[in-house]
């Protein structure tokens, strides 16, 4: 079966989304499509519609980009017991946390430091390319965004954390308290 087969063109793109997380951050890497105002699509408008408004893209390359980016987002994630196998083992592992001060000062994963611009320049500057960068958030969503940038930065071995801090509490370390985001 072709792997653009398995993507219906007339998805929704709230539906394509919810299959195929990293589909906006893909479809916005080579396409400019969902990244601003001026780029962005409903969630009820289907993937052939966004398609055909934005230069009559092909559906079938679109939507076998949007599986290849799937499988390289699986591909840069780390399951919860990995990082901990591999911290436990004494691994050199830089673990860095893109959640907000708040819910990095209520909860986090000991070593961890938390991004700011100051820490990103010096990442980029000093740390190892090739040790193992960990990178996590709440739920998994932003950290991928955060790896991706420092895999495209040179990072040869950067992760994001399958699932952020609340898949860790859940299956690694049930003591370290979960919490909810509220949305607003």
């Amino acid at each position: 079966m072709n792997a653009a087969a398995a993507i219906d063109p007339n998805v929704t793109m709230k539906e394509l989304l919810g299959q195929f997380p990293g589909a906006q951050r893909a479809l916005f890497r080579k396409y400019h499509i969902g990244g601003c105002s001026s780029c962005g699509f409903s969630p009820d408008e289907t993937l052939a519609g966004v398609c055909a408004r934005n230069e009559n893209l092909n559906t079938d390359e679109v939507t076998e980009h949007i599986i290849a980016s799937h499988e390289a987002d699986l591909a840069m994630q780390i399951e919860p017991s990995e990082l901990a196998e591999r911290l436990s083992r004494g691994d050199k592992v830089y673990l860095l946390d893109v959640r907000t001060r708040e819910e990095f000062d209520a909860v986090k994963l000991p070593g961890s430091h938390l991004f700011t611009q100051e820490l990103m320049q010096e990442i980029l500057s000093k740390e190892s390319r090739t040790d193992l960068l960990a990178v996590y958030d709440h739920t998994g969503a932003r950290s991928m965004d955060a790896a991706a940038y420092f895999q495209g930065h040179g990072f040869e071995n950067v992760k994001s954390l399958r699932g952020g801090i609340d898949a860790w509490s859940a299956e690694v370390d049930p003591k370290l308290p979960r919490y909810h985001v509220e949305q607003t």
